[in-house]
Formats: structure tokens, sequence, C-alpha cells
């Protein structure tokens, strides 16, 4: 499905912090321990998107329904440029210092958790390989729900690492801002370790156009902007209806009004997470 322009495009050098590559499964096929199975989604379907909302800087996330096996990201960074791409990949303790010092060099920044979706590294792996990805200067990706997040902040925040925090950290709208599970989310950015990706449709409680999230989305900026980034979450996977990424744009720009705010979440803070 085509994207349509937003009413107003991304500023230049705007980075879409959050998205997937799928396929070809020809050349990449999907690991047999998914949990979804989703149609291809490719580059070139991606960059003509990124063209119509004005995105010029990527991260590709590893995907759930690849596990361990980062061709396909590593595959797409290098067909982005490194002058432009970046990836946050999926590890287990498998892989030696030689193989990530060779996945740094391909672009790539981060390591996610997924609590989610499944198929990826075990959760008590989590603080052994924070450690080893410290002297890289990577972070820790975590996907999960709402009170995962609440179990976890705590130990998240002594991590060696910084964290980032996906789909507004999986709290759904409905719970309201002052529920313990918003208020453990509100904690962890206040403790100046974590960032949050603010692609949060995930967590509507009432479905299309997500305009639910609104406030969570509201307060998370008021109290964080500066480590607060944004993405499409493309192909939008498991979602139907799925979102359009330049109606998606549109919400933010409702949401965050300040141009400067906006432009620290579209530009600057990219830049410095993921090291444009």
């Amino acid at each position: 499905m085509k994207t349509r322009a937003p009413r107003q495009k991304a500023p230049p050098l705007s980075c879409d912090c959050h998205f997937h590559i799928f396929g070809p499964f020809d050349r990449f096929p999907m690991s047999p321990g998914r949990s979804y199975t989703p149609p291809e989604a490719l580059v070139p379907a991606y960059l003509e998107l990124a063209e119509t909302v004005g995105l010029r800087r990527m991260v590709v996330v590893q995907a759930s329904i690849y596990g361990t096996d980062n061709a396909v990201t590593l595959d797409a960074i290098a067909r982005f440029g490194l002058h432009r791409a970046r990836g946050v990949a999926v590890i287990d303790d498998s892989f030696d210092d030689a193989a990530l010092r060779r996945m740094h060099d391909q672009g790539i920044r981060g390591v996610r958790f997924n609590m989610v979706s499944g198929n990826g590294t075990p959760v008590e792996q989590l603080q052994a390989l924070a450690k080893r990805i410290a002297p890289l200067g990577w972070h820790i990706q975590i996907y999960a729900e709402g009170a995962q997040i609440q179990q976890m902040g705590d130990m998240l925040t002594k991590l060696p690492v910084e964290v980032v925090i996906d789909h507004l950290g999986g709290v759904k709208a409905a719970l309201g801002q002052a529920h313990p599970q918003f208020q453990a989310l509100l904690r962890l950015m206040d403790s100046g370790r974590a960032w949050i990706k603010l692609c949060g449709y995930r967590t509507s409680s009432t479905g299309q156009p997500w305009a639910d999230t609104g406030p969570n989305v509201r307060a998370i900026v008021a109290a964080a902007a500066e480590r607060c980034v944004w993405g499409t979450d493309w192909p939008h996977s498991q979602m139907d209806p799925a979102p359009e990424a330049g109606a998606l744009l549109d919400q933010l720009f409702a949401l965050v009004p300040d141009a400067a705010v906006r432009h620290a979440i579209l530009v600057d803070n990219p830049a410095q997470l993921y090291g444009f």
C-alpha cells in the first residue's frame, strides 16, 4: 500500500528510527521459529515511502521473523548506504566479539530484545550482552508490554548502556497516565538512561485513527523531549487496518506543535543516538 504525502514533509535530515525489511524471501528466508508470516516489504518500496514523507535517514530494525540471522538487515543498510542508514540487530551469546565489531562496521548500533513477538534473544542474556556491547557504544532496544516495562524498569536503568524503548513502552492508552505502568515508564525516562520511540499506534485502545495515544505522547515529550525519536514502523506488520506513514507524521506534527522540539525528535536526537 502506497502512503499519501503528509500535509507537511519532515524537515531535512529527518530520520525514520523504526521500520523493517522483509525479503526477498527467496534470498532471505524467514525463520521457522517465527510467530507470524508477513508479505514481502522490500527496499525499493521503503525508499518510495521515505521520499513521499521526506525522510532522509533511516534505522532498519531486525524483525522477529528472522531470529538472530541479521543478513536482511545488514543488506538493507548496505543498500541504503552508511551515510544515511544504521541498524538494530538481534544477537545472542553465540556471537563473538569479532562478529560484533564487523556488525558495527556495517552500521549496527543497537541490540533488540523482543518480548512480544518472541523468536529472539532470551531475556536472561540481557545483562551479559549489555556488558559486551558497551565498549562499542551500542544500546539495548526493548520491545515489551507495559507490565514488563514496569517489572524491568529499575534493572534497565542500571545497565552499562543506554536503553531505547519501543512503541511508547507498550502501555495501553486506556490505562491512563496515573496507571503504575505509565508511571514506571516516566520514571525510566526521568532516569536519563532511556530513550523512547514515539511510534505508538500499537498502544491504542480504540484503534484507527489511534488518536487516544496522544495524551501519552504529549506527556512523554514534556518529560524528556531530548530523548524522544520517531519511526514509521513500516510495513506495520500484523495491523489491520494498517496506518499510513504520511498520516502518522501528520499526527506527530499535531501532537508536537513546537517546530524546534519536532526538529529535535526527527533530526537531532536520532543523529546523537545512532551516530549520524
